[in-house]
């Protein structure tokens, strides 16, 4: 290797290494700040939430490809189009309130548990909605996947079954909208990179949440506004949250744009369990030893249900 190509080499592996640190930090404190706010500080508004973040990411998003021009701007050709989009902004806006709401009665370790059985999620679909099939060891990798939620949920001291219902529920619609994802966007002409999705989506989003919001959670406005009279940085704290909402889609596209998708599957998996150290040390939440031992079976059989994809595709 030539002495050019060697300092190029390691800007391009610092690069990478920022990108991935600057996902893990993005999307850990995302979701470490929704439980704060939802659970420690009487902002007991999930939906109102999710409102916040779709406004920050359609913003954000306007800004980084129209201005910036991170990447090029992917017009909506037909009326088609844009009803598949806001078809699976609809179905996003529900897995993400779901997963804000069970935020409000479990612990984010045992969310966490609960969100690593997505590749259960997504092979069900795929096989009830395209009928595709997948070789029997990949579908028996799914079965500690379920097993360690099944064990981690009996192991679990804080268990509550709103709570629990809501994230399968979060878990089961982003499965199924990556899903009709591939349905829907799937001919050459409409295909969209993830972030003009993401500008296309948000608005679609913040519309259907603005009028649930004022229907769901009547008082939001008012309580807010007491809020932030009583705690001096709690718009300080909202907008973090929502700018780290959308800091979480961008950098997953970097770092797929940057790595593979086999890559971001497996830091990924690491992720889920940074997180749940992380929530344990900050909120103290009582973990058992069943629970650990049933997550943990849960991320292994994500860790072979990935490998089993790879060798018998």
């Amino acid at each position: 290797m030539s002495s050019t190509q060697q300092p190029s080499s390691k800007k391009q592996t610092l690069f990478i290494a920022s990108l991935i640190i600057l996902w893990y930090s993005s999307n850990i404190g995302v979701l470490l700040l929704n439980k704060y706010l939802l659970s420690n500080y009487g902002f007991k508004f999930p939906i109102f939430l999710t409102m916040c973040h779709m406004s920050a990411c359609a913003f954000f998003s306007y800004i980084s490809i129209v201005f910036i021009k991170l990447v090029p701007l992917q017009p909506i050709k037909s009326r088609p189009q844009f009803l598949k989009i806001a078809t699976l902004s609809v179905v996003f806006c529900c897995s993400v309130v779901g997963g804000n709401i069970s935020l409000r009665y479990l612990p984010v370790s045992f969310n966490q548990a609960v969100g690593a059985t997505t590749p259960f999620f997504t092979a069900l679909f795929a096989y009830l909605m395209t009928f595709k099939r997948e070789a029997w060891v990949t579908y028996a990798a799914l079965v500690p996947v379920v097993t360690g939620v099944v064990i981690a949920s009996g192991g679990e001291p804080a268990f509550h079954w709103f709570g629990f219902i809501m994230c399968i529920s979060a878990t089961a619609a982003r499965a199924f909208k990556s899903v009709l994802q591939g349905i829907l966007l799937s001919s050459e002409g409409e295909m969209l990179n993830s972030m003009n999705l993401l500008l296309y989506m948000s608005p679609i989003a913040v519309l259907v949440l603005v009028p649930t919001a004022l229907i769901m959670e009547p008082n939001v406005l008012e309580v807010i506004i007491s809020l932030g009279r009583q705690h001096i940085y709690m718009w300080l704290l909202l907008f973090i949250n929502s700018t780290l909402a959308y800091s979480a889609n961008l950098s997953n596209f970097l770092v797929t744009k940057h790595t593979s998708a086999l890559t971001l599957q497996v830091l990924g998996n690491a992720k889920g369990a940074v997180a749940v150290v992380i929530s344990i040390l900050l909120f103290r939440n009582p973990v058992t030893a069943v629970g650990i031992g049933g997550y943990t079976m849960t991320i292994l059989g994500v860790v072979a249900y990935g490998e089993a994809k790879r060798r018998f595709r």
